[in-house]
């Protein structure tokens, strides 16, 4: 990345995490096909198909945008795809919000930063993290985080939905995600100046936050990255958890490490291959 873009983006950074505003989460129909290439049949995306995946800024008087992507990406058109899709789904909501204030000027300006990092590159497992936040009014920036897993030789992402045949391997990950919250949860208490009933109270009020956030299905885990090993498989699942998820905005976004045998007896049998512990 260019030297003025890591100014403006950390910049952003520190401003917009002191606002709230709503994150473009683009759903689809776990059932639909995701994209052309993982259509039966569908002719696999070019590398002329591929967007152009050039970092952004822009900037007026009510906005600023600063976008960076890893040159890396640009090796995958699907994957650019996606990267490029939510990107434009997170300006777009940018511009709508300053459109919409007509000839009026923000007390502050509006922002969005936005930065894709690759989180693991080998020829079978590609991922990307995205994180950034967005401001169109209001106390605290939005934060955005998402992440993309890209198998090159199948030519699609992995999504979360992708992971296990039934219902009993989201239970696996919840119980082993809920159990590490917990922990960590009455730790960051136990360490507080607290009466015990103050104590009782805010574990309490986190924990249902954890539970609500945390239980058996797909849509709770649906951002998350591989931990690879030095022998190119996946030796464990990192979900990451936006704020307000599973605790209050003040504690950012969460992460919690699966090890692959906690996945091992439940994932879907043709993606055995790529965990270290199958």
């Amino acid at each position: 990345m260019k030297r003025g873009l890591t100014c403006v983006l950390l910049m952003l950074a520190l401003s917009a995490c002191q606002r709230e505003a709503e994150a473009p989460q683009p759903r689809q129909d776990p059932a639909a096909p995701q994209s052309a290439a993982d259509s039966p049949g569908a002719p696999e995306q070019s590398a002329d198909a591929a967007p152009n995946l050039e970092d952004v800024i822009e900037h007026d008087p009510r906005y600023v945008i600063g976008i960076s992507y890893p040159p890396e990406a640009k090796q995958y058109p699907g994957l650019a795809a996606e990267l490029h899709r939510y990107a434009q789904a997170a300006r777009e909501d940018l511009l709508e919000a300053v459109a919409n204030l007509g000839e009026g000027t923000p007390s502050a300006p509006y922002d969005l930063s936005l930065a894709f990092s690759v989180v693991a590159n080998t020829p079978r497992v590609v991922a990307i993290a995205a994180d950034g936040s967005s401001y169109t009014g209001g106390a605290h920036g939005n934060p955005l985080v998402a992440r993309f897993v890209w198998l090159p030789r199948q030519q699609r992402l992995l999504r979360a939905q992708d992971l296990f045949d039934d219902q009993a391997g989201w239970q696996a990950v919840s119980d082993y995600v809920r159990e590490q919250l917990h922990a960590a949860l009455s730790t960051r208490v136990e360490a507080e100046d607290l009466e015990p009933a103050e104590r009782s109270q805010a574990i309490r009020a986190a924990g249902r936050m954890i539970d609500e956030g945390s239980g058996p299905e797909p849509d709770n885990f649906e951002q998350f990255e591989p931990v690879m090993g030095v022998d190119g498989r996946i030796r464990a699942l990192r979900f990451v958890f936006p704020p307000y998820q599973v605790g209050p905005y003040a504690d950012g976004t969460r992460r919690v490490v699966v090890p692959a045998e906690v996945l091992a007896p439940y994932l879907a049998a043709p993606l055995r291959g790529l965990f270290a512990s199958s």
